[in-house]
């Protein structure tokens, strides 16, 4: 049985909701070392990029460790039910183990790039997400 054209269209609009655009909306970690913790073999060190594109959410989330961050090109971002704020180039802080962070999305119109040194139990998760 031969498709009809609107059943390609429906078929092509389906692919472009479900496929590439999707994860172009992703946050990006990029892994920049990992190191043991000296003198304590059960934490390690870890030093990401994270890269937050236009429309992306860095969802709510804890580490195992510490966190230290510094934003090394800033943007607009929107936590729910909020006005949106600047998270300015320079902003820089700790987030402490277990404390729930982030849950905001990038509104902007540039990517947000932040340097992330964490401390953290070599044998957990780095990220574990919150609700």
């Amino acid at each position: 049985m031969p498709r009809r054209p609107h059943s390609l269209a429906v078929l092509a609009l389906a692919t472009a909701l479900l496929g590439g655009p999707v994860s172009a909306q992703e946050v990006k970690r990029t892994d920049l070392g990992r190191s043991p913790l000296s003198g304590d073999e059960s934490k390690e060190i870890v030093m990401q990029l994270v890269e937050i594109p236009p429309g992306a959410t860095s969802r709510r989330h804890f580490h195992n460790g510490q966190e230290a961050f510094y934003v090394m090109e800033g943007g607009k971002v929107q936590l729910p039910g909020k006005d949106a704020i600047d998270r300015a180039a320079g902003e820089h802080g700790i987030n402490q183990r277990e404390v729930p962070h982030a849950g905001y999305t990038n509104v902007g119109d540039k990517p947000i790039k932040i340097l992330s040194v964490y401390i953290v139990d070599k044998d957990k998760p780095l990220q574990v997400p919150v609700p």
